[in-house]
């Protein structure tokens, strides 16, 4: 008779990962892309820097096709990282999709990717160590 192959496999990372952000905003400079965010989040940012909505939008948001995202400079470096500090300037109400950094899917994706993402992120592969089941919180998580 066969052996059965289970049918769940599990990730390797099934025994967790280490992170502990630095804050050093590695992961909010480099090359052009997107930090994409709903409406729910942009006043928790604006409220984060004590702005009307419609200011911090003005100042800080661009629209790509019926989305929205954060600007940023023409260095690739996300608009809301102080220049001078190198650190976010809205922290503690930040998008989902820099709260959930470094698990995402393309940082999962394979050891290798995992690596590199050490490589490049001081906080990743130490600090705290999440399970497979915050990992996966994280990684699922979405922006409405």
């Amino acid at each position: 008779m066969p052996k059965q192959q289970p049918t769940d496999k599990q990730p390797w990372y099934k025994d967790g990962l280490s992170f502990q952000c630095t804050q050093c905003g590695e992961c909010c400079s480099g090359d052009p892309g997107y930090v994409w965010v709903d409406p729910d989040e942009i006043q928790l940012m604006a409220d984060q820097l004590d702005m009307e909505v419609a200011d911090f939008e003005d100042q800080f948001i661009r629209n790509v096709g019926s989305q929205k995202s954060l600007k940023e400079y023409s260095d690739g470096d996300c608009i809301l990282l102080d220049p001078e500090k190198r650190t976010c300037m809205v922290y503690a109400g930040r998008p989902i999709q820099c709260r959930t950094w470094p698990f995402w899917d393309s940082t999962l994706e394979s050891k290798k990717a995992w690596k590199e993402t050490c490589d490049v992120c001081p906080g990743a592969g130490k600090g705290k160590l999440y399970t497979l089941e915050q990992i996966e919180v994280q990684r699922t998580e979405k922006s409405v």
